[in-house]
């Protein structure tokens, strides 16, 4: 197998159809994320811009799109359920605490807009089914930046070629000190009414969880897991860790694990019958890709994408799908299974038993 020919060109764009076009985004929740990550990756592409933006009051909303040149329309929440300025966008990013994707959704599909949703794409398994069902008839997309991640893409291709024969292990693994990086023990992610039932599975272990079905093309039957809390800060959650094995289809055996209250890390192992791929660090920065086989053991040192630009990467996929008029892969359906995953990890924890999806 010649490598070269995956690595030659690294940041390729196997899925890009269009090469014009302007798909005109509304920002809903304007937290640090929305302006440190989404709203530059749109400055830096080609296929959308920021148009618009909706927050709490209309105060927070004018301040905040001061700072963009590109913003010409800023409302309240309750203004763009009602229909404000729906001429000023043509689609919309959820970036909002988990419980209130669904209100978002429902009214961007009122408005006829198209919607790229944060992941998880719920609190919960009935509310995201609600949002499948609210999409019906846009376009939904919820937001997995590392499938477009030019390192996972390029992991996937390896196995999809049978670099590492039949895959039968999967490690993955992603944590962070939550409370050092945001020292509020209200916040939302540590409050289940806005999180949903888990903290470190729900905002952190969903990556691992998808990346996994992305890279071996494969779907989760089962999982059984273990979470712990016990520090200050999360009394209302039941995973300061967590920890899960989830069976992927063809017995491929995941060990998954995640914390908000543990050393910043992340990085993903898919181990097969005649090879191996590691990357590490994983989901925040990717630059680190291993590779063995048949005594081949070989490390790439990648070009560093930050978060900005997995997040370019990720609107220019939805933005390429709207423009050629075809659906992008993980849609709401997808989304689902990863919260059934979700709470599934929960129920096992609690129960000690093995639960089937």
């Amino acid at each position: 197998m010649e490598l070269d020919e995956y690595f030659d060109d690294f940041l390729r764009r196997d899925w890009q159809e269009s090469e014009s076009g302007n798909v005109r985004f509304a920002m809903i929740g304007l937290g640090w994320w929305t302006r440190d990550y989404a709203i530059p990756a749109t400055k830096q592409s080609a296929l959308c811009e920021t148009t618009a933006v909706v927050s709490s009051t209309t105060e927070k909303a004018e301040d905040f799109a001061s700072d963009f040149d590109s913003i010409e329309a800023a409302m309240t929440y309750d203004e763009f359920k009602d229909g404000a300025h729906t001429d000023a966008y043509d689609a919309v990013y959820v970036g909002t605490p988990n419980s209130l994707h669904l209100e978002y959704v429902e009214a961007a599909a009122e408005h006829g807009k198209d919607v790229l949703c944060e992941k998880p794409m719920e609190a919960g398994v009935e509310r995201s089914e609600q949002v499948v069902e609210a999409a019906t008839d846009i376009t939904l997309m919820i937001a997995y930046r590392m499938q477009t991640d030019p390192a996972v893409q390029r992991i996937r291709d390896l196995v999809a070629d049978g670099f590492i024969g039949e895959p039968t292990h999967v490690h993955g693994h992603m944590s962070q000190p939550l409370l050092e990086m945001i020292p509020d023990p209200d916040q939302w992610r540590l409050d289940p009414e806005y999180a949903g039932a888990g903290a470190s599975i729900t905002d952190l272990g969903v990556y691992p969880i998808n990346t996994a079905r992305f890279v071996l093309d494969r779907e989760p039957v089962a999982v059984q897991s273990a979470m712990y809390a016990g520090s200050e800060g999360f009394e209302d959650v039941p995973d300061e860790r967590a920890a899960a094995t989830i069976v992927y289809e063809d017995d491929v055996l995941a060990s998954i694990s995640a914390s908000q209250n543990s050393y910043k890390s992340g990085f993903l192992r898919i181990t097969g019958t005649e090879g191996e791929i590691e990357l590490e660090p994983a989901f925040l920065k990717p630059s680190g890709l291993r590779l063995s086989r048949d005594g081949l053991d070989t490390t790439y040192d990648l070009p560093e994408l930050n978060q900005a630009r997995q997040m370019q990467e990720e609107f220019d996929y939805f933005s390429d799908c709207l423009l050629s008029d075809r659906s992008p892969l993980p849609d709401g359906e997808h989304g689902l299974v990863d919260m059934n995953v979700i709470e599934a990890a929960v129920e096992s924890a609690e129960t000690g038993e093995r639960v089937e999806l």
